[in-house]
């Protein structure tokens, strides 16, 4: 077994030595870094170099288009694959679809996709989308529909509750088809995940919780006649031992004043996403009592919307976490850390080499060649 890791591109808001926060439909938190080509392409490139395999983009007001984003990155970087998160509904099922065909030619086939319904009304009508929560779900399933049968070079003429088209035909297949992304902890996010997900992504839970979910969505998949990957996303802080790591958690929570913590949590309780009401449960919107499973700290949430959990540890016992979820069931792991450039290397230097010693990862490029130097008689 090898499993799959990939990175985070901080396009919400910059980046910096303190926990970046924003998203769910709350403002980011500005970074001293500012999430410009130079800076996001120095961490494409550190990413891809220590062997994560793609980046997660966010999609969403509070932060840069990720469409836009990823296309400049790809071109200031090598292998590393864009994993672009985008909302279904905002964007035609066709010119979705003929965007992904585009983004896979000009890059080499490094496209993969996170399919985000989205969760927060208030936000959605930004874009002018009036539809609920549940509404939202019924048109990502059309929408998801529609565009698998365009990949196939299926001439489509669709009428759905929500979606409509005709005599649909794309002119250019993506070559590789990328995979689909999608998370979710409502039912209805189940009901499209088991049809339509190659990957269903979580955001870190104590494993129990996580194993229930598995359970959940494999069942669900299998009564559609498919099985599905499973990913979880994490934030990391991990050093070479358990005390510097530990150390800089709290150098973090040190960070986060109580009147912040207060507005984001009040801005986080408007959300209608079962998946950030979980994450609010974890961290209880207080900075006691944080370490919610051995080496899973809740800390994140407190002022970031979306994923708000850390594994932290010595770069063993990280390794070790991860080993648990994997025996769960999880293949794939979508990791960041602040900062993400520096981050990246403390993860990709410290844990990987961990998880290869004990068979669980290979880097994904080609090995390098070389040749010994002939020594001077």
């Amino acid at each position: 077994m090898s499993l799959t890791f990939h990175w985070f591109l901080p396009t919400n808001g910059g980046d910096g030595r303190h926990v970046v926060g924003g998203g769910h439909g709350t403002a980011a938190i500005p970074q001293g870094r500012p999430a410009s080509v130079s800076y996001l392409g120095q961490i494409a490139r550190a990413a891809e170099d220590v062997g994560f395999d793609a980046a997660l983009t966010p999609t969403g007001a509070w932060c840069d288009d990720a469409w836009l984003s990823t296309a400049m990155i790809s071109q200031v970087s090598q292998r590393l694959r864009f994993l672009v998160a985008f909302r279904p509904g905002l964007t035609s099922p066709f010119l979705a679809a003929q965007m992904a065909g585009t983004f896979q030619n000009l890059t080499g086939g490094r496209l993969l996709l996170n399919v985000v319904t989205g969760g927060e009304s208030h936000e959605q009508r930004m874009y002018g989308d009036f539809l609920d929560k549940e509404e939202r779900y019924a048109r990502c399933g059309e929408f998801l529909d529609v565009v698998r049968r365009l990949w196939t070079g299926e001439s489509v003429t669709y009428r759905g509750e929500h979606l409509a088209l005709e005599d649909a035909v794309l002119a250019q297949i993506p070559d590789p088809l990328p995979e689909i992304y999608f998370g979710g902890s409502s039912p209805a996010a189940g009901d499209v995940a088991a049809k339509h997900a190659d990957v269903y992504l979580t955001w870190g839970e104590p494993p129990e919780a996580v194993a229930e979910k598995i359970e959940w969505i494999s069942k669900l998949a299998a009564e559609e006649g498919r099985e599905v990957r499973f990913g979880i996303r994490f934030h990391t802080i991990t050093r070479d031992t358990s005390e510097e790591a530990w150390a800089e958690a709290d150098r973090l929570l040190a960070g986060i004043d109580e009147e912040t913590i207060a507005k984001v949590q009040s801005g986080l309780r408007r959300s209608e996403s079962e998946g950030q009401r979980r994450m609010l449960a974890l961290n209880g919107g207080s900075k006691d009592r944080l370490e919610i499973h051995p080496n899973v700290w809740a800390g994140v949430g407190l002022v970031r919307g979306g994923a708000g959990t850390a594994l932290v540890g010595s770069h063993t016992e990280v390794a070790d976490r991860i080993e648990e979820y994997a025996s769960l069931g999880i293949s794939e792991f979508v990791l960041s850390g602040y900062p993400h450039l520096e981050g990246a290397y403390w993860f990709g230097e410290g844990v990987l080499p961990v998880l290869a010693e004990r068979g669980l990862w290979t880097h994904p490029a080609p090995p390098r060649s070389s040749t010994g130097a002939v020594p001077f008689a």
